[in-house]
């Protein structure tokens, strides 16, 4: 429940970056010892992979609240099958990490949000590609992966996934020779899960551009790694800033990471202060319309871009909004105009108008960052606003509601 039009001033602190941490859990399956995990955010989405290692045999202990211990030395299994598996998109990575540890895996077919065709051929390509046999039981909703050895090779992606960047490194860091990717993605926590595997012992070089080489190895030891700070919920403080108007300092963040946003607030008028790890903004709540695409790192985040789109629903003028990589990104908007929003959408482009106050209403979370949306609707609506389907927030947001309330937020979590 929602309580509109305050303004938010003070500092948030930011989390560890979800993105990274769900494909850095899995790639500690891979690792003969014990790996301490620091920068933890507190997600579901963490909860539900800790559930998963631990039915595969793995220890995973809570040191404190940030960080977590895996010891998975004593790992047999390599059947993910169970329910957790299903909850979340990012389960995809046990597929790589548990076919370089035991030469198979069994792998329930991944969750999470769902907003259009998100398929995993190029992950499966990979896996096919570095030697794996790969067996699809679409009946089951298992897919079965099997190599007697794994041996590098040059992997072109169609486009550059974030997904089969990651799955394709995991499972090529115990293949014989050199694997080379072209084509990869280059986002943030595809650096971060690279790091951490040269941590463990792995080589991998070159993430963060388009070509990764990684030259297997035969052992791969512990450690302790921190997470990198999230850039997707930094973002959405950010623009809860920029719509509510106040100052607010986004604090435990890579200011870097945030510059194709930091470009576009200042667009639209709001005051941007950058430090070493912190971003001010300092907003009057009176907005300029812009143009805004969505593109693959460094490019604009399109997990970014529902919480753009409310921004933008109370900017002045005509907006356009493209969304480049999915398809059906935009099956939120009949909520988001339930606040008085006038918001078009056209295959993949979307036409804004501004309206001068948003109406508090009741909406639903349609998935995790449309639900980051609502939240920032509601913020910026008079009256009152419910959201409904708050776990996929939770998947998500750590403490959204107490980080928003110590800003000056009217927000409370109810039971209905």
């Amino acid at each position: 429940m929602i309580r509109g039009e305050h303004r938010l001033n003070g500092d948030v602190m930011i989390s560890g970056a979800k993105n990274a941490v769900v494909a850095i859990i899995p790639a500690a399956i891979l690792a003969e010892g014990v790996c301490v995990i620091d920068n933890l955010p507190r997600i579901e989405d963490v909860r539900s992979l800790e559930d998963t290692l631990t039915k595969l045999g793995a220890v995973c202990e809570l040191i404190d609240e940030r960080t977590l211990m895996v010891d998975s030395t004593n790992i047999k299994d390599f059947h993910a099958t169970f329910d957790s598996v299903r909850k979340i998109r990012a389960s995809y990575y046990l597929m790589g990490a548990l076919l370089a540890r035991f030469g198979e895996a069994e792998v329930a077919l991944p969750g999470g949000c769902n907003f259009g065709s998100r398929p995993i051929n190029l992950h499966l390509k990979g896996f096919r590609d570095l030697g794996a046999e790969v067996y699809e039981d679409t009946e089951s909703g298992i897919i079965r992966l099997k190599a007697d050895k794994l041996v590098g090779t040059n992997i072109f992606l169609d486009t550059a996934s974030v997904g089969a960047t990651i799955n394709i490194m995991l499972a090529a860091v115990r293949a014989e020779g050199v694997t080379t990717i072209e084509n990869a993605a280059k986002e943030p926590h595809i650096v971060d899960t690279a790091n951490f595997l040269n941590m463990l012992g792995c080589k991998v070089k070159g993430a963060g551009t388009d070509v990764i080489r990684i030259t297997g190895v035969d052992h791969i030891h512990g450690g302790e790694y921190m997470i990198i700070p999230d850039q997707i919920e930094a973002g959405t403080y950010m623009m809860a800033s920029a719509i509510c108007g106040g100052s607010v300092t986004v604090r435990n963040i890579i200011p870097k990471h945030m510059d194709s946003l930091s470009a576009k607030l200042k667009e639209m008028g709001c005051v941007i202060e950058e430090g070493d790890d912190y971003i001010t903004v300092t907003s009057t709540g009176k907005l300029t319309a812009t143009n805004v695409k969505t593109m693959v790192y460094p490019g604009f985040p399109t997990d970014l871009q529902p919480q753009m789109a409310a921004v933008l629903c109370k900017a002045n003028g005509t907006s356009k909004l493209i969304e480049t990589v999915w398809e059906n990104r935009f099956q939120y908007v009949d909520e988001l105009n339930k606040f008085g929003c006038k918001m078009d959408v056209s295959g993949t482009i979307a036409t804004i108008e501004g309206v001068p106050e948003f109406i508090g209403t009741e909406v639903f979370a349609t998935d995790l960052r449309a639900g980051a949306a609502m939240v920032i609707a509601g913020l910026a609506a008079k009256g009152e606003t419910k959201i409904g389907n708050t776990r996929f927030i939770d998947r998500g947001y750590e403490h959204i509601e107490e980080k928003l309330r110590a800003l000056g937020a009217n927000i409370e979590r109810i039971r209905d």
